[in-house]
Formats: C-alpha cells, sequence, structure tokens
C-alpha cells in the first residue's frame, strides 16, 4: 500500500513501480523484516507469496455530482471470525470501474484453508489528501463486500476470479451492486529492475480551450488473456511534449524483458473520463532499443476501416535506460549492516509522581510492571534481535539530576562518561536506578536527544552501521518545532528515531512527527526533511491487540533503510569467499 493517496487535484500523482515498494510488499501485507524475526524462532510456516490484482465493474454511484471514488480492502478471516487487513488498494478517482494498479500481497500456505473477505469503499472527497493506510473506514461509504477461499483464486486456470459484491445486510438479489475480479500471481524473487526516463512528442491535442494533461498507463499482458496495470505515471499539465519524471519497473512487475507491455496515453479529466491520445505495445527489451538507437515509436489508435490501427504523428522516446539491482532489507542485514539501537526514557512530570500507584513510572512492589517497564520490555525483546553487540546508549531526558539541574538528556545509569548498558537487562536496571536518583520535572524536550543520537549517527565511520533511536514518552510534547528543526537535521543521516508512546495521552503532537499524511517535516528555516525517518506506535493499541509489537515496530524500519542506502547507492556487501588452494 505504501503511502498511496489521491489527492485533492484527482489522481494526478504517480503509482505502483519498483521505487514506491521498499521493503518487499505492502504496508499491510508481507514485511521481510517480520518474517525474518518469527522465522528465527521457528515460527513461521512455509509459504508463497501472492500477489493479488483488484478490478471492480458497475460499482454503486454513492456521489451526486460525480463517480464513486473507490478503494478496495483485503481481509484474512481467522479461526474466530476476526477480520485482519492485509491491504489496501489506491483510491481511483470519479469510476465506477476501475482496475486498481496497487496490489497486495498474501501468504498462500498450503497446508490451511484461507478464507479472505473483500470490502470496496467510496472515500469521500475531504479525505483524498491522506494517505490510504491512515483512513478510518467508518468514515468512507460501503459500496459492498465479497468473500472467497484464496485456492479458489490460485487453482483456477486463469488464476482470476469474479465475485458478486453484496451489501452486509444480504439482500443480494434486490440490487445489483456490481462485480468484483481478483488477479493472483506468484511472487517473482528477483531484485532487478530498469528505470527509465520516457517523453513523448507531438501529441495530439484532446482538450478545447488549452493544451492535453497528459499521463501514461503501464500494463502487462497475462498468459491468460487481458492484461493487468502495473504502474500510473504523474500528470504533465497542458503539455504535448510531456517528460515524466523516472519510472522504476521490477521483473516481478513485467515479467520478462520480452514480455509484451501496453503502454497508454491519455488526457486526464477530473470526472473520470480519461481521454486515449495513443497507445503502442512493447517490450522492456523494445524500449531498451530505443534507448539505445535513440528512435521513438509512433502512438496509434484503434480504427474502425480495414481492422488496421491508425498511426498518429505523437511518438514515444526513452531518454535514459538503466538495469539496475534492487536489494532487500534481508540482503543488507545478511551481509553484515548493522542496526545500533539507542534508547531514550521520559523522566518529566506529567507521568505523575513515580511513588503513587496511577504513575507510570510506578515501580509495584508485588513485582507488576509499570507502562515504561512494559515497553522496554516488549519493544527490547525485538530491537535487541537486530543489535549485534546488544550494547545499548540510554539516556533520560526531562529529569532533576543530582546536582539539582534540569537535563534533556542524561545517562541512565547515572554514570558522568560512559552511557551505554548491557542488553534489556541493562536497560531495566538503570531505569530502576535512576527512578530513586533522579526527580520527574520537565519540560518535555525532545531535541537534545535526537542532536545527541545525530552526533553519533554522523560521527560513525563505518557505512554498514545504521542507528535507530527509540524514545519511550507518555506523549506530552513541549518544543515541537525545536524537535522537526532537529529531526530535519537527522533526515541526511543513518537514523530512524521510534517513538512509543505509553498512557492515554492525547498522540497527536507524535503524529505529526510521524509524516504518515504524506508531507515530510519542515524546519523553522524552510527546509524540508530528506526522507521520513520517524515512527510513532502507541502502546495502548498494541496491548488491545490491534497491532503486534513486532508488526508495529518494524512496519517502516526497513523502508527507512532501504530509503537511505539507495539513495547513497551503498549495496550489501559480498559474502566473502574463501580462497580455494591450486
Amino acid at each position: 500500500m505504501g503511502h498511496c493517496f489521491s489527492d485533492l487535484e484527482g489522481g494526478k500523482q504517480a503509482v505502483g513501480g519498483a521505487q514506491q515498494r521498499p521493503t518487499s510488499a505492502n504496508d499491510g501485507g508481507h514485511n521481510d523484516a517480520v518474517d525474518f524475526f518469527y522465522r528465527s524462532r521457528g515460527l513461521q510456516p512455509l509459504f508463497t507469496q501472492i500477489e493479488l490484482s483488484l478490478s471492480a465493474s458497475n460499482l454503486l454511484d454513492r456521489d451526486i455530482t460525480s463517480k464513486s471514488d473507490p478503494m478496495a480492502v483485503v481481509y484474512a478471516k481467522k479461526i474466530d471470525g476476526k477480520l485482519e487487513e492485509l491491504g489496501r488498494t489506491e483510491v481511483v478517482l470519479n469510476s465506477l470501474n476501475p482496475a486498481w494498479i496497487e496490489k497486495v500481497t498474501v501468504a498462500f500456505q498450503f497446508e490451511i484453508v484461507q478464507p479472505l473477505v473483500f470490502h470496496v469503499y467510496d472515500v469521500d472527497t475531504k479525505y483524498h489528501n491522506i494517505p490510504v493506510k491512515t483512513l478510518k473506514l467508518k468514515d468512507q461509504e460501503f459500496l459492498g463486500e465479497a468473500t472467497c477461499v484464496l485456492s479458489e483464486i490460485v487453482t483456477k486456470q486463469t488464476r482470476s476470479l469474479t465475485l458478486n459484491l453484496h451489501i452486509k445486510n444480504g439482500h443480494m438479489g434486490l440490487r445489483n451492486f456490481g462485480a468484483l475480479t481478483i488477479h493472483a500471481e506468484e511472487t517473482v524473487a528477483s531484485r532487478s529492475c530498469v528505470e527509465m526516463i520516457v517523453h513523448c512528442s507531438h501529441l495530439d491535442n484532446k482538450d478545447l480551450f488549452s493544451k492535453s494533461d497528459p499521463f501514461l498507463r503501464i500494463s502487462r499482458i497475462v498468459e491468460a488473456g487481458g492484461s493487468v496495470p502495473i504502474f500510473k505515471t504523474e500528470v504533465v499539465k497542458n503539455n504535448l511534449n510531456p517528460i515524466w519524471k523516472p519510472l522504476c519497473l521490477s521483473v516481478q512487475q513485467f515479467g520478462s524483458k520480452d514480455n509484451p507491455l501496453i503502454i497508454e496515453c491519455f488526457d486526464f479529466n477530473s470526472n473520470g473520463n480519461h481521454v486515449l491520445i495513443g497507445k503502442l505495445q512493447k517490450s522492456v527489451a523494445d524500449l531498451e532499443k530505443f534507448h539505445k538507437e535513440r528512435s521513438g515509436a509512433n502512438l496509434t489508435l484503434p480504427s474502425s476501416h480495414h481492422g488496421r490501427d491508425k498511426v498518429l504523428k505523437g511518438q514515444l522516446f526513452v531518454d535514459q535506460f538503466c538495469e539496475k539491482q534492487q536489494y532487500s532489507f534481508l540482503d543488507y542485514i545478511s551481509s553484515g549492516f548493522e542496526l545500533n539501537f539507542m534508547v531514550a526514557i521520559d523522566f518529566t512530570a506529567s507521568n505523575g509522581n513515580p511513588r503513587n500507584p496511577d504513575s507510570l513510572h510506578y515501580i509495584d512492589p508485588s513485582g507488576r510492571l509499570n507502562s515504561y517497564q512494559r515497553a522496554i520490555l516488549e519493544v527490547g525483546e525485538v530491537i535487541q534481535f537486530y543489535d549485534s553487540d546488544r550494547r545499548f546508549p540510554a539516556w533520560g531526558f526531562g529529569g532533576r539530576t543530582c546536582d539539582g539541574t534540569t537535563s534533556h538528556c542524561f545517562n541512565l545509569n547515572g554514570s558522568a562518561g560512559a552511557f551505554e548498558v548491557e542488553g534489556v537487562e541493562g536497560i531495566m536496571a538503570a531505569y530502576s536506578s535512576a527512578l530513586h536518583n533522579v526527580a520527574l520535572a520537565g519540560p518535555t524536550l525532545f531535541g537534545q536527544v535526537i542532536n545527541k543520537a545525530a552526533q553519533i549517527a554522523g560521527q560513525s565511520i563505518s557505512y554498514n552501521k545504521y542507528f535507530v533511536l527509540l524514545i519511550i514518552t507518555d506523549g506530552v510534547l513541549t518544543d515541537l518545532q525545536e524537535t522537526k528543526d532537529a529531526l530535519v537535521r537527522a533526515s541526511d543521516l543513518p537514523l530512524s528515531i521510534l517513538i512509543v508512546g505509553v498512557g492515554g495521552a492525547d498522540f497527536t503532537q507524535m503524529e505529526v512527527l510521524d509524516a504518515d499524511d504524506g508531507r515530510r517535516l519542515e524546519s523553522s528555516t524552510g527546509r524540508v526533511a530528506t526522507r521520513d525517518i520517524v515512527q510513532f506506535v502507541p502502546m495502548r493499541e498494541v496491548h488491545s491487540g490491534q497491532i503486534s509489537v513486532v508488526q508495529a515496530l518494524l512496519e517502516e524500519l526497513p523502508g527507512q533503510f532501504l530509503t537511505y542506502m539507495r539513495g547513497r547507492d551503498i549495496k550489501p556487501r559480498p559474502l566473502h569467499v574463501a580462497p580455494t588452494s591450486a
């Protein structure tokens, strides 16, 4: 799913492609970092990764002045009847017959029955500027649901299954709610991808009072017939000679360099009735040849005369073409790249007096863990797995130390120099000791601990180290702009920041830092963050069973890690091969 969303201007963003999928699949589906963690404990059964492509026809029109803006959500139905969300498509603007580009990945386990549930929603216009993964489904209009078993799809000769949509009250026969088609393909384990810059020239103008607003849609022809869309470029406004931003297609998407692709050029219309300017059918190998020979290909339009397509003046050119390797998170970790974790704990007065049982810092004589201890233990199990030496720099902030001054970055172990502790047990011991030696104070300032972590990350001379700062807090932040400034500065470094919220406070500020609305943080000087480096996890959602702590913590970290490594063209180290004697 990624950060796919339909912008206010009406679906003019690019969708799909290898660049938008930094982990091995969707946010809501397969995550190789999570799989690696579970498999190491023998908890992951054998499976095959299946990618689901969705399309629909004749959906209900819920909008008055336009058509519905549909999005599909895929769930796995558990034994107890509960639904576990696997992923969401993007929103398609003004369409009753959407062919979604964003895929949903599911692990096909041969030995069990896997019921799937599909829900289709009409997304309200006021939510079009929000990433689909953050949409509250109760705020959207329900268009219908369908159910099947995964094996029903994969055992079909065409690997496609069409289901009638119905509304939950079960009145299937009273009204046509449309149909949903699911196409399944096994994912291809390949790191290869191609990156291209393409442009068109002399396109036909489809607008009366201005020039066309062209975009490209690329689809792969499947063996069983028909095609599956794999990529859509951004819209270039008012231009008959458009140059699009670089597009990156993985082998998983186009199959092989000789597989035919359908490349269609449309004139964008906000009402969803995009007008076909022209199209052509070429393979990746053909596109590579165009680049080498500096030649182009004419677009065509279907013609009723003698069954031949009309050849147009407009042409497609490939300005740049290169084959690249897209390495995965596990490629780096297994080749010796390390994640070094650092921890910072909130000692501000908003947590409550540690002597009072209702304090988030209260140490229960019976041994019952408080909110911070639970967070340290539960999060620590995950983070120490990825840290090779398990020595954690550990700090506190917002507390009054022994010398009577309030510090916003003090060593948790009380040492004047050494700030590292041994393992999760060391964090727990240092935390308990600090509660006896440090008075809760304030205000809550993140800036200094972020700057300290950034200093360590910036001074690292090893290219194979990546740092992760874990901040555990009750959520009442004082220095929001200073924190933003520190995060923007740190966005150039090999650093990610996990913020874990404990207690029942309002975490709105933390969600702003997470930048899940698609807008990167901006500093007080107007500088925009190079990349998103923050992830926020409220522990109350973990404890309520809504998400697992492993999934929550590792949801965005692999993508942030890969964005940094790929942006600097840092590749995994080749595995050492022992020399052989003659």
